[in-house]
């Protein structure tokens, strides 16, 4: 089993900007959020509804690219990850009524379930910007985004 550093933040911070930074410097084996084709994003993006699935499909992701990245030869460079994908933004999406309580209760037991069955990351690397940089930066991208700047204080 190989190491496995996780980068962690609000959305707009510079994850991705960081693992890609620092692939090019080091052989690592990197994993991505993948928001394009996540089946459920843009679902959820325009119908609230669709909260739920999109948690559990993000949670399941993160497992198996943890469990990939695992098996790698090269440690392991992840943006973001299981740990953020429960504890930053299915928290988040409760917070906001967008996941009913049950619907939580089901995200916390797979999240401790799956995290149960894997080591955590050796090294979790937590990067933060004002809420101003995010804003900028959020509204520079072309993807979805469900997270807002105004996350950034939770």
């Amino acid at each position: 089993m190989n190491k496995l550093i996780a980068i962690v933040g609000a959305s707009g911070v510079g994850k991705t900007a960081l693992v890609q930074a620092l692939a090019k410097v080091y052989p690592f084996e990197t994993a991505y959020e993948q928001h394009a084709e996540r089946p459920f994003q843009p679902l959820f993006k325009n119908d609230s509804r669709y909260a739920f699935a999109n948690q559990i499909d993000y949670l399941m992701l993160r497992a198996e690219q943890e469990k990939a990245l695992r098996a790698s030869a090269q440690t392991g460079l992840i943006d973001g990850g299981l740990d953020l994908d429960f504890h930053g933004f299915t928290r988040l999406f409760h917070s906001r009524g967008l996941l009913a309580e049950s619907e939580f209760d089901l995200c916390q037991r797979v999240y401790n379930f799956l995290r149960g069955m894997m080591a955590r990351p050796e090294l979790i690397v937590r990067l933060y910007a004002d809420e101003v940089t995010v804003a900028s930066r959020l509204s520079r991208r072309d993807r979805i985004n469900i997270a807002t700047a105004e996350d950034t204080a939770c």
